[in-house]
């Protein structure tokens, strides 16, 4: 069936089916958060919810962040390093100043448009591979694929010569362990020493004397594997292929995928001074939860690259000012490329299971299969 129906109906089951991974992994947080929506920022007790965008941008770019307070990426990035007798500091997500700029200037140039492609050159080979049972109607799982593009990305963004697989298998370990340690309430028994050995596993992987590596191949492993397979559901469930398949939409259709799935939903920060948020006055030590996921209208407005979030907001899910991510341009890159090969099988989805374990919100398993068999069913399927 197609037409109007079709679509709503597509939709709803693509909406319906993406809110699992924030329900099954993290129910009371989820509903805390929809429930404290409808206020662009709201106060309870020391901690600070932010939801609307404009207030997004402030707290990322005039209020003085603490980037070691506990609880926050930073405090997790340097806990987790601590625990495996590395030096203090250096991480880039707990840096301050000259050496939070210096950190990222070297990473941007390694992301930046000549290193993206020389990347590129690594994972288009092995997408190819990896897909290549969808031709014969063979199944793929996109978290299988996703890890594995993303641990080879990053031993080729640092030199490794490690398996990616192991390497993103690694990261993957060394955020969830660390996330279950910071999570609030009474610290599991032996919780600071899974957080060591997780993390000293993906050194020993890395082969790298310097902290930052670990904590780039965390980062870039695990919103890899969190936004590929829910944007690949999202193409599935609500119609998106021929979107997918057509040159001029590909680009706006990766942008609107990513404010979507938000593959870091929920930013957690401390504030080091006095400031105000969205009208809320803040103090030193107050706790920020800033929730990206609603600040792009993620959980009301679907993706559709005929109409487009304007890039000043769907571009926010990367951060605002000195805190945007420099791997944004690798994310729109590697997800654009997944997508122009998919779009040729226009893959439905045939099982689905929510991560429980992982730090950020995604699937385990995301198995797709071909509803047409290649490029040259392409033509007649428009």
């Amino acid at each position: 069936m197609t037409g109007p129906l079709a679509a709503v109906r597509g939709l709803a089951r693509a909406r319906r089916r993406d809110r699992q991974v924030y329900v099954r992994s993290h129910p009371v947080l989820f509903a805390l958060l929809a429930a404290a929506r409808r206020r662009p920022v709201l106060r309870l007790g020391r901690t600070v919810l932010v939801h609307d965008a404009d207030a997004y941008r402030e707290a990322l770019t005039r209020l003085p962040l603490d980037r070691t307070a506990e609880g926050t990426t930073g405090g997790a990035a340097r806990s987790a390093l601590a625990a495996t007798g590395a030096p203090e500091g250096g991480v880039l997500f707990d840096q301050d100043g000259t050496g939070h700029r210096t950190g990222r200037r070297g990473l941007a140039k390694s992301l930046g448009a000549e290193g993206v492609e020389q990347l590129r050159a690594e994972w288009r080979p092995l997408l190819e591979r990896r897909l290549e049972p969808l031709a014969r109607g063979g199944e793929v799982d996109l978290v299988a694929l996703a890890r594995e593009l993303s641990g080879a990305v990053v031993c080729a963004l640092l030199g490794s010569a490690a398996s990616p697989v192991a390497v993103a298998d690694a990261a993957a370990d060394a955020a969830a362990a660390s996330i279950r340690d910071e999570l609030p309430g009474v610290r599991r028994l032996g919780a600071r020493d899974e957080v060591a050995r997780a993390t000293a596993r993906l050194r020993e992987l890395l082969g790298a004397d310097d902290a930052m590596s670990a904590m780039v191949a965390v980062a870039a492993v695990n919103t890899t594997v969190a936004a590929v397979p829910r944007a690949v559901a999202w193409c599935a469930d609500a119609g998106l292929w021929g979107q997918a398949a057509d040159d001029a939409l590909l680009g706006p259709l990766t942008d609107e995928l990513l404010r979507v799935t938000a593959p870091s939903p929920l930013l957690p920060r401390v504030a080091a001074a006095d400031g105000v948020v969205g009208g809320c006055p803040v103090r030193p030590g107050d706790r920020l939860l800033i929730v990206a996921r609603h600040a792009v209208d993620a959980h009301r407005d679907a993706p559709d690259a005929r109409r487009p979030a304007a890039p000043e907001l769907s571009h926010l899910v990367f951060g605002a000012g000195p805190h945007t991510c420099p791997g944004a341009r690798l994310a729109r890159v590697l997800l654009a490329d997944v997508l122009r090969a998919l779009a040729p099988y226009r893959p439905v989805v045939v099982r689905a299971v929510p991560d429980r374990r992982a730090a950020l919100p995604g699937w385990r398993t995301l198995t797709v299969r071909p509803s047409l068999r290649g490029p040259d069913h392409l033509e007649t399927a428009r």
